[in-house]
């Protein structure tokens, strides 16, 4: 199944008096960045985190937060005075060692020495970490589907939009390999004039040079080869979207393929209506580009 680079989840729920809400929110990305907002008092969370969603996700940007809150009575700050103290013993000797080396340290506020990590011990340290950390990585995994399954829906409607997207750039392909085929006669005819033109000069010129213009004038007005190559390129881009895993990236370079066989074409077109068939092209290509930008 296609999936697409973006996509949303959230689960909440609560245990012991806790209250907690995962959420997971995904742009699309060059590669897999994982931006992980997670409460640092919950040992060891992250590192399980990361590996479970990189086990489900190819590419993307994709943020995931976990939110922990407890009863008023519990999640109560206290002061720990022996951690205070810890931090006032090293602040000490810090500021007497800068002192021998004839520096001078700013003051510290309260509100500095408060924000310290341990300095205001809460109820989660009581809590058995272990326990609620398998609880939650639980109702992450649970998210991390609901994500999955969300971008996976808007990856078929993506797979559906480029489908009829390869379709429109197909319909423009064989038109303007008919129109081609319509104008084979008068290209002929320009091509014998051209002919003529070079013969009517060929007093003393060199055998070799008017060999290479002649192919030039051929391959100036034969679009054949971005036709077929183009063709090659519809087919190419259906199998990817046909496959399973991660082809954003190699359906991205092909956009690119695409749109070069399409100026190429525009540029040897000879006629407004080959012209206006290829510009019609490079629409449809450019609108089918920005939707690959989404394709995991």
């Amino acid at each position: 199944m296609r999936q697409s680079m973006t996509g949303f989840a959230s689960r909440s729920g609560e245990t012991e008096g806790l209250r907690w809400a995962w959420e997971l929110r995904g742009v699309n990305g060059k590669g897999l960045e994982l931006r992980l907002r997670l409460p640092d008092w919950i040992e060891g969370l992250e590192p399980l985190v990361r590996k479970a969603a990189q086990a489900r996700l190819a590419r993307g940007n994709v943020q995931i937060s976990l939110r922990v809150t407890g009863d008023s009575d519990e999640a109560a700050a206290e002061l720990d005075e022996a951690a205070l103290a810890r931090v006032l013993d090293a602040m000490a000797r810090i500021e007497g060692a800068a002192g021998g080396r004839g520096l001078v340290l700013s003051p510290s506020s309260a509100a500095e020495i408060v924000a310290l990590r341990g300095v205001m011990a809460t109820g989660q340290s009581t809590r058995d970490i272990a326990a609620l950390r398998t609880a939650l990585l639980a109702e992450f995994e649970t998210a991390l589907s609901e994500f999955a399954e969300m971008r996976g829906r808007e990856g078929a409607a993506l797979a559906q939009l480029l489908s009829g997207q390869l379709d429109e750039i197909a319909a423009l392909v064989a038109q303007a390999a008919e129109i081609v085929e319509a104008r084979r006669d008068e290209q002929a005819d320009k091509l014998r004039t051209a002919l003529a033109r070079v013969m009517e000069n060929t007093d003393g010129a060199d055998e070799a040079r008017i060999a290479q213009e002649l192919a030039l004038i051929a391959v100036k007005s034969d679009i054949t080869e971005e036709l077929d190559r183009l063709t090659a390129h519809i087919a190419a881009a259906r199998a990817l979207l046909a496959d399973t895993g991660a082809v954003g990236r190699k359906l991205d370079f092909l956009m690119q393929e695409f749109n070069r066989e399409a100026n190429t074409l525009c540029s040897k077109s000879g006629s407004s209506a080959l012209t206006q068939a290829g510009l019609a092209l490079k629409t449809v290509i450019d609108q089918m580009r920005e939707q690959v930008q989404n394709v995991e």
